[in-house]
């Protein structure tokens, strides 16, 4: 039975360790990222339980050890050395809410929260509507307890500054992902977040946007959640709602203080895999065109990019890539490497082109487009649901940003586009896939669209 059997049927250990993912930093490198996120490092709880193993990693019991599966001291140490060698980051996730513990607990077998004082009396999670609940009762069940901190207990909050401080320190840890943020009152995190100097993003798992910004303030960045539920809504099928999206997106940007600091994703270890609610090719570039190019930081899940279809049960949505296979040839392998390319050079000529904030410059009833960029270094990308079986598709843009006559390019197609005396942008899309357009001398030197066939795409009407 092989190892993804293994994990979906019964949640068990069967591989997976730093010098793996070290063994493999080309192969995510292909796609121009530049930090990967790993899983918490921290030792878990050694024995199996009713739902499996600790294989995941949010089951600490002693904040001061490695999990052995995972790796020695030395094997972590490489895989960041490494990292930093091909300049590129390492964010590691980290628990602050919760020890784990089979059925009962025993608090001895924590480090070093090894007393019943550290923890909040057990009361079962059944209202998170509740503020008091949700910040105060226990996760988990009946096969695993995950006993909750105290965590505005100030020798609490002096013994995870003084571990996540010394744990940054000693590993050259460069970001945190906080799990179940939500669940940790947010003025916890301030001084969390000052010790470990360096940036934190936290999963606020909610939709309410007014509840997650205080996080947000909190913390620094949260995970978008509140983009992500209509966004999944919204293209998971052509007769998907693509103006609650941009309401959304639009909320979101009036409660939260900086939406560009925000982790932007369309799939992760909690969701059901989007190929799991659709087979759909364009409406799966269309996802992940928008994870990348849209405001926030652009995360995207490993095997996202070989269309690994999990539902959201933890242990089919977490199934090992090695299994699938590493396809550099996979065609959302090569659209994630051209977005993260263009992305960087984005960059590289407008280094505030990630700070500023897109704003909406078209909207139907199966798509929009986003403008972002200061003026002069603007791109647009186009996002649609009409789905592969659709055919072409004409969209006329006004308030684009370009004077007449500045050369464009289409970055998917490699298409030339000319902004016609009128102002307008006419752009085709073929087949409900998304469009990117960029200044053609932006892309100059980049090696996006150098060395395709460019065809120029007529802007006045026929």
């Amino acid at each position: 039975m092989g190892c993804q059997n293994v994990m979906l049927s019964t949640g068990l250990f069967c591989g997976g360790s730093w010098s793996g993912i070290r063994e493999n930093l080309d192969y995510i490198q292909g796609m121009n990222f530049d930090a990967i996120w790993i899983s918490p490092v921290v030792k878990q709880l050694q024995q199996r339980t009713g739902v499996g193993d600790a294989y995941a990693g949010y089951w600490s019991q002693d904040l001061y050890q490695l999990e052995p599966h995972f790796g020695t001291v030395e094997n972590l140490k490489a895989l960041v050395a490494e990292l930093h060698s091909r300049e590129m980051l390492v964010m590691v996730d980290v628990v602050v809410n919760h020890m784990a513990c089979p059925g009962e607990c025993d608090y001895n077998t924590f480090y070093p929260f090894d007393s019943a004082d550290h923890y909040h009396t057990f009361c079962p999670m059944t209202d998170a509507a509740d503020a008091f609940v949700l910040q105060h009762c226990w996760l988990g069940d009946e096969n695993v307890g995950l006993a909750d901190l105290r965590t505005e207990d100030i020798w609490v909050r002096e013994t995870f500054a003084e571990w996540i401080s010394q744990l940054v320190s000693n590993y050259s840890i460069d970001g945190l992902r906080i799990d179940s943020a939500i669940n940790v009152e947010p003025d916890f995190f301030q001084g969390f977040v000052d010790a470990a100097g360096i940036f934190a993003t936290g999963e606020v798992m909610t939709g309410d946007e007014r509840l997650a910004c205080k996080w947000g303030e909190s913390i620094g960045s949260i995970l978008n959640y509140p983009v992500y539920y209509p966004l999944i809504r919204a293209f998971s099928s052509p007769q998907g709602d693509i103006a609650s999206v941009v309401a959304k997106m639009n909320s979101v940007k009036e409660t939260c203080v900086n939406t560009t600091s925000l982790a932007t994703f369309s799939e992760n270890h909690d969701v059901a895999r989007f190929a799991s609610l659709t087979s759909d090719r364009s409406l799966a570039e269309n996802i992940i065109v928008f994870t990348v190019m849209a405001d926030g930081i652009p995360i995207i899940f490993q095997g996202q990019e070989q269309r690994q279809n999990g539902s959201s049960k933890w242990t089919d949505n977490r199934a090992p890539l090695w299994e699938v296979g590493f396809d550099t040839s996979a065609p959302l392998y090569e659209l994630i490497a051209v977005l993260n390319k263009s992305r960087k050079q984005l960059l590289t000529h407008s280094q505030d082109f990630s700070e500023h904030s897109s704003e909406v410059i078209f909207q139907d009833s199966h798509s929009f487009a986003l403008r972002k960029g200061v003026p002069g270094s603007q791109v647009i990308t186009i996002l649609t649901n009409y789905g592969q079986d659709s055919g072409q598709t004409v969209i006329e843009l006004a308030n684009h940003g370009y004077l007449p006559g500045v050369e464009l390019v289409e970055l998917l197609t490699c298409t030339n586009l000319v902004v016609d005396d009128r102002g307008l942008l006419k752009v085709t899309l073929f087949a409900g896939r998304p469009g990117i357009i960029h200044s053609a001398a932006w892309l100059a030197g980049s090696g996006l669209c150098s060395g395709a066939e460019k065809r120029t795409e007529p802007t006045h009407p026929s």
